[in-house]
C-alpha cells in the first residue's frame, strides 16, 4: 500500500478500496489574490505547495456569482475580510424578472474558468481539484441583501421566484460542465445557508432547492470527484444524503449535525471533514489539531474517508496547527 500517489489515494478512498493512509485537504479564502485568475491560480496552487495536500478544493471569492448578475462589491484589500456588497438587484418581486440565464464562459465565470485553466496547468494531473458551483437557491439569495427577503417571495411570489431560479439553474449546470472541460476534477456543491433547518422546511427545500440542485449535479454526471457540502449547523443532511455526488462533507462539529460514523452508515458516498473551523483550527494548539484529526481516523476506521475542515477555514489560521493536521495522517500511513 506504501508509495500511493495522491491522485491514486484520492480515488481509492472515494471508491472504499483501501489506501496507504486517508487523504486530506484544505481550503480557504485569499481575500487579496483570489480578484484575478492569475492571483487566484497561485494562491491555490501556493496552498497546495505549502501544506502537500492530497486534493484541492479551489476557493474562489463567493461574490462571483452575484457579480454574473449584477451585484457590485468593494474589495476591502484586509487579509482577514472579504468584500463588502454596494449594490444588489433583488429588492422587490419585479426584480425577480430580470434575472435571465447568463453566459456561463464569460464575464466572472469566464475568468475562474482561466483560473481553473491555470491550476490544472500547475497540478500537472498530480493532484485531482473541483470548483465550487453553488446551488441556484444560494445564488439567488446572493442577489438581494437579506436571506429574509427570498423567503419572504417564497410565499408572495412564487411563480418568479422559480422563474428566477430557472434562468441561474440553466447558466450554473452550463458553467459545470465547463469546469470539467477546464480540467476540473468535478464540482464542489454547497447548500451554503439553506440547507439548514434554521433557515426552511424540508417542504420549502423540496419546492426551491432540490429540483434545482439535482439538476446543476446532473450536469456534472460522470466525474469522479463530485462533493456535495451540506452547510451550517441543524443541517438537512437525512434529506439531501441521496443527491448525486461521490463525497459528503459537513460540519460535525456544529449543533445538530451528524458525526462521520452516523453518515457512513447511513451511506456508501465518502465521508469529508473532521477537523473544526471555528475552534480547533484558528484558535487551538497544534496538538489539538493533530488530535482531531486522530479522532475523524478513529471515528471512520479511515475507511471512505477524506480528512478535511467542515467548511472553509480562517485565512488567519496558524500554519502550524495545518502542517499538524497533515503529519497526523501521514503518521497514520500504512
Amino acid at each position: 500500500m506504501s508509495g500511493m500517489t495522491k491522485r491514486e489515494r484520492v480515488f481509492a478512498a472515494i471508491r472504499g478500496e483501501d489506501v496507504d493512509r486517508p487523504p486530506i485537504g484544505f481550503w480557504g479564502h485569499d481575500f487579496i489574490r483570489e480578484w484575478s485568475a492569475e492571483g487566484l491560480a497561485e494562491a491555490m496552487l501556493e496552498m497546495v505547495q505549502t501544506y502537500d495536500y492530497d486534493y484541492l478544493k479551489v476557493n474562489p471569492r463567493a461574490t462571483y456569482y452575484s457579480e454574473a448578475w449584477g451585484c457590485r462589491y468593494k474589495q476591502l484589500h484586509d487579509p482577514a475580510q472579504g468584500p463588502e456588497l454596494e449594490h444588489w438587484v433583488l429588492n422587490k418581486p419585479s426584480d425577480l424578472e430580470r434575472i435571465r440565464a447568463v453566459d456561463a464562459g464569460g464575464g466572472a465565470f469566464g475568468e475562474q474558468l482561466e483560473a481553473l485553466r491555470l491550476i490544472g496547468d500547475g497540478l500537472a494531473g498530480e493532484v485531482p481539484f473541483v470548483q465550487t458551483v453553488f446551488s441556484p437557491l444560494s445564488v439567488v439569495g446572493r442577489l438581494a441583501q437579506d436571506r429574509s427577503i427570498i423567503k419572504r417571495w417564497m410565499t408572495e411570489a412564487p411563480d418568479a421566484l422559480h422563474a428566477a431560479l430557472e434562468a441561474i439553474t440553466e447558466t450554473l449546470a452550463a458553467y459545470a460542465k465547463l469546469t470539467l472541460e477546464a480540467g476540473a476534477d468535478g464540482i464542489f456543491f454547497p447548500t451554503t445557508e439553506w440547507g439548514t433547518y434554521d433557515a426552511l422546511t424540508d417542504e420549502r427545500y423540496e419546492l426551491f432547492g432540490r429540483p434545482y440542485d439535482l439538476r446543476v449535479l446532473k450536469a456534472a454526471d460522470g466525474a469522479d470527484f463530485n462533493i456535495f457540502h451540506v452547510c451550517r449547523a441543524h443541517n438537512m443532511m437525512d434529506k439531501l444524503i441521496d443527491y448525486p455526488a461521490a463525497v459528503i462533507n459537513w460540519d460535525i462539529h456544529a449543533e445538530g449535525n451528524d458525526s462521520l460514523a452516523a453518515v457512513l452508515a447511513k451511506t456508501d458516498k465518502a465521508v469529508m471533514g473532521g477537523v473544526d473551523v471555528w475552534e480547533t483550527l484558528p484558535k487551538g494548539s497544534p496538538a489539538q489539531a493533530r488530535e482531531e484529526v486522530e479522532r475523524a481516523l478513529q471515528d471512520t476506521g479511515g475507511n471512505r474517508f477524506l480528512v478535511g475542515p467542515g467548511c472553509s477555514i480562517s485565512p488567519q489560521t496558524p500554519p502550524e496547527n495545518i502542517h499538524a493536521a497533515v503529519e497526523a495522517v501521514k503518521a497514520a500511513a500504512v
